[in-house]
């Protein structure tokens, strides 16, 4: 299903977007050497539920899942890329965390991940693979607006991953969002320029590349949820929710200004 949201509902999908940012900056804030990511799980649940909000992804159980997830945030560490789930585990100098989050509040979903180095390691490969995935964000919501295709946004996010020089494993990309957080058109981390879905003011996507430094083949852990990279390699991952618009493209999950 696509979804074309109603310009009357265009302000309620800003604040969802808003609240996803707030949630995702207030955590990377927060999590410290010793973090324990347990801890954060639980000032994921604090925020949505003292919101109004619903998490997506407590009862979330599709195909390619152990479900339900069981858990209010993706917390994704090191060699572990999407769909981190979250364990005992406490942070350590130089980890690279990253947090996908994605809530309903009124009736709209918005989805948005962000990874970083915890503690005052910065790690050379893991600050590259970061920085990358954010170029390659940045330059598909540019090429994102109306009469834009799909692949138009797929070969620009692709175009800079492989540029960077990393290899793109395309069985998990972005997607619409809107009343339900996974929905039509899929939107792979590569691809032809011209081609897909045209884009229409009202559609939202949430654009998401992520990429392993040195391979494109993952593996599931016995959680039956977290993936990582084959190798071991580090990985990172970027994501926001659009809102296209008459113009271009509205980026919804940035936090209000502090």
């Amino acid at each position: 299903m696509i979804e074309i949201l109603d310009p009357d509902k265009l302000p309620q999908a800003r604040e969802t977007g808003a609240l996803v940012g707030h949630i995702l900056r207030t955590v990377r804030d927060r999590s410290t050497v010793g973090t324990n990511l347990l801890e954060i799980d639980r000032w994921a649940q604090e925020m949505i539920t003292e919101a109004g909000a619903q998490s997506c992804y407590v009862d979330y159980a599709p195909s390619f899942g152990r479900g339900p997830f069981g858990h209010y945030i993706c917390t994704a560490v090191n060699d572990a890329v999407l769909h981190g789930l979250p364990h005992d585990y406490a942070l350590a100098d130089g980890d690279l965390l990253t947090l996908d989050l994605a809530v309903s509040l009124g009736g709209v979903a918005a989805d948005s991940a962000i990874s970083f180095v915890v503690g005052g390691s910065r790690p050379p490969e893991s600050v590259a693979l970061i920085e990358a995935t954010e170029r390659a964000l940045a330059a598909g919501i540019a090429a994102a607006g109306p009469g834009a295709r799909i692949g138009d946004i797929s070969h620009a996010i692709g175009k800079v991953l492989r540029g960077a020089g990393y290899p793109i494993n395309t069985e998990f990309g972005g997607h619409g969002i809107g009343s339900t957080m996974h929905q039509d058109p899929h939107v792979p981390n590569t691809g032809r320029p011209g081609r897909g879905y045209k884009l229409r003011p009202g559609l939202l996507l949430a654009l998401e590349p992520w990429v392993m430094a040195d391979t494109a083949r993952l593996v599931t852990d016995d959680d039956g949820w977290t993936l990582r990279s084959e190798t071991g390699c580090r990985t990172a991952h970027s994501e926001h929710t659009i809102a296209v618009t008459e113009d271009g493209a509205e980026i919804l999950t940035l936090p209000k200004p502090a």
